[in-house]
């Protein structure tokens, strides 16, 4: 927090660019859990593991209700939370403790906390899922009691919605004819709440600290996405006009067609990051020049066994079917770590996110790999010169993991790359290219692991941000290597989806860009402001800042001129 003459600003991690203005209002708060249970009679656990069960399919039909008016990722983060609700194991686990004794909301609690101290030790996204299981948690607690919903207010005009962390259920309920913008005291760039947001163009900022907790309710703040800064009680004419200038910016990029390239003719390709056919289909409808990440391991984490060649072919066809005349890179099996598969048959470990993970599962599973390479290239058959199909490892860090996957692929007929998100892998670029025909930098992994700082700890933001130079400087390695052996570089982490940062990527010489379809505009847009000559002065000024948040000032001031 900073105060100055004129007002308080409040500063957190930028994740949806765009100017809001209106007053506070906080989500509805969480019930309060119970301390200590209450003892059943025996000849009464039915009835009251039957009371749990009324209440929990009652928020999961009402999950599911509002999954069905959504769409996209919103809706299948609806439809993901009410699956919790319905989960067997944690059902189970409940009634295991009402049979003890233990009354329904006191049993909810503890089951719920049996998942959590799991789900925290896994460790990444599955530590990041600990947020749908509270509120679950706490949707069912209220309605064991008849208290209205925690979560979203009602509300009849504009406002700002504040939350410590906001659930995905509650982020994907936002109606943003009412909600101009969002900022929460936790959360990460790559969490859920982030998604969606991105998805509904919402200027969002998490991270912001408990400092926000002095903000109160009706309170007028300004929303400054881009910059990642609220503004306490602007002054209001000032407020409105930078409003009034988002909005047009906004128009200009809903106008935006493509191709994209800067201002001077340099072209960069932009595609889109997908994890299902629906996702394919939804980016097919925006300027997405083709699919730049397909996150197979998406639709399997749910599944108990491994699909079927075919099955799998048929799921990876429809995908493709959404861009039948353009370039799709797929991303083979990124299990394990916050992502566990149970077909994968991975073993518990103490530190999942440096384990075996992604290609390394295929050690000891090579037939693993090979089938759903099987399926890759089934599912391409047909596919013209037009349209390419190339597939990428993740969490190569070797030259002999990069010639053993090649080697897999080229039998296959498919083009052959690899993710640059270990240090090594870049560092080791001039080994690993030579075997391969592209590399696509995932920036989410690369910063966490250069950084040392887990991407989804909120009091570790300040490190994973790609605007990190040291990240930049292994970027500027990787495209380097790639321009002396012929290796076309791409980035498809979240780094991709910030319009400025796009622009220093570029000008580091970075190839592609792949990003939620939803940003592509946006990026495009900005890109097509500037010549490629800027972009390579503003990645000049983003290695040589000595953080993060300079790196972006910088490069702002010298794109946008603010």
């Amino acid at each position: 927090m900073t105060s100055g003459t004129d007002t308080t600003t409040f500063t957190g991690t930028a994740v949806v660019a765009g100017t809001a203005y209106a007053p506070v209002v906080w989500v509805r708060p969480r019930p309060e859990l119970p301390g200590s249970a209450r003892t059943v009679a025996e000849d009464e656990r039915d009835a009251e593991f039957e009371r749990f069960v009324t209440a929990a399919d009652t928020v999961a039909d009402r999950l599911t209700a509002r999954s069905a008016e959504a769409s996209g990722p919103a809706a299948e983060v609806l439809q993901a939370t009410a699956g919790m609700v319905r989960d067997r194991g944690w059902r189970k686990a409940v009634r295991k403790n009402v049979r003890g004794g233990a009354d329904a909301e006191y049993s909810v609690v503890q089951a719920t906390s049996k998942f959590i101290n799991m789900f925290t030790a896994a460790g990444g996204l599955m530590a990041e899922r600990t947020t749908d299981l509270k509120d679950i948690r706490d949707r069912v607690i209220a309605e064991l009691r008849g208290e209205e919903e925690p979560g979203l207010p009602s509300i009849d005009g504009e406002a700002i919605l504040f939350a410590d962390d906001l659930s995905p259920a509650d982020t994907a309920a936002l109606d943003i004819d009412h909600y101009k913008g969002l900022v929460t005291e936790l959360g990460g760039p790559t969490s859920h709440t982030a998604i969606i947001a991105r998805q509904l163009n919402l200027p969002c900022i998490v991270a912001a600290g408990r400092e926000i907790s002095e903000i109160t309710a009706g309170t007028r703040v300004m929303v400054e996405g881009s910059q990642g800064v609220v503004y306490v009680e602007p002054d209001e004419e000032d407020a409105r006009r930078q409003v009034r200038e988002s909005q047009e910016r906004a128009v200009k990029i809903a106008e935006w067609r493509g191709p994209a390239q800067t201002s001077d003719g340099h072209r960069v390709q932009l595609l889109a990051n997908v994890q299902d056919s629906n996702a394919a289909r939804l980016a097919s409808e925006t300027q997405a020049e083709g699919i730049g990440l397909y996150r197979t391991e998406m639709s399997f984490l749910s599944a108990t066994e491994e699909p079927s060649v075919d099955d799998q072919a048929a799921l990876y066809k429809k995908v493709f079917d959404a861009f039948p005349h353009s370039k799709v890179v797929v991303r083979t099996l990124d299990a394990g770590s916050d992502k566990p598969i149970a077909f994968a048959n991975m073993d518990e470990e103490e530190n999942p996110a440096l384990g075996v993970r992604g290609l390394r599962i295929a050690r000891q599973n090579q037939s693993l790999l090979t089938r759903q390479l099987d399926a890759i290239a089934k599912a391409a058959e047909g596919r013209g010169e037009d349209a390419p199909t190339w597939v990428m490892a993740p969490m190569v860090a070797t030259a002999r993991e990069a010639e053993w996957f090649s080697t897999l692929c080229r039998e296959r007929g498919l083009t052959p790359g690899a993710m640059i998100e270990v240090p090594a892998a870049a560092l080791m670029a001039d080994k690993i290219m030579p075997h391969l025909d592209f590399v696509s930098v995932g920036t989410n992994d690369l910063t966490q692991y250069t950084m040392a700082a887990d991407r989804l700890s909120s009091q570790l933001a300040y490190l994973t941000d790609p605007w990190q130079p040291a990240v930049l400087r292994l970027i500027q390695h990787t495209c380097s290597v790639g321009r002396d052996t012929n290796t076309a570089v791409g980035v498809c982490g979240e780094a991709a989806a910030d319009p400025l940062l796009a622009c220093v990527l570029t000008g580091l010489g970075v190839n592609s860009l792949s990003a939620a379809s939803t940003a592509i505009a946006a990026v495009g847009t900005r890109l097509s402001e500037s010549t490629f000559k800027q972009c390579q002065e503003a990645a000049e000024a983003a290695l040589d800042a000595v953080g993060a948040v300079v790196a972006r000032e910088s490069v702002r001031k010298m794109l946008v001129g603010e």
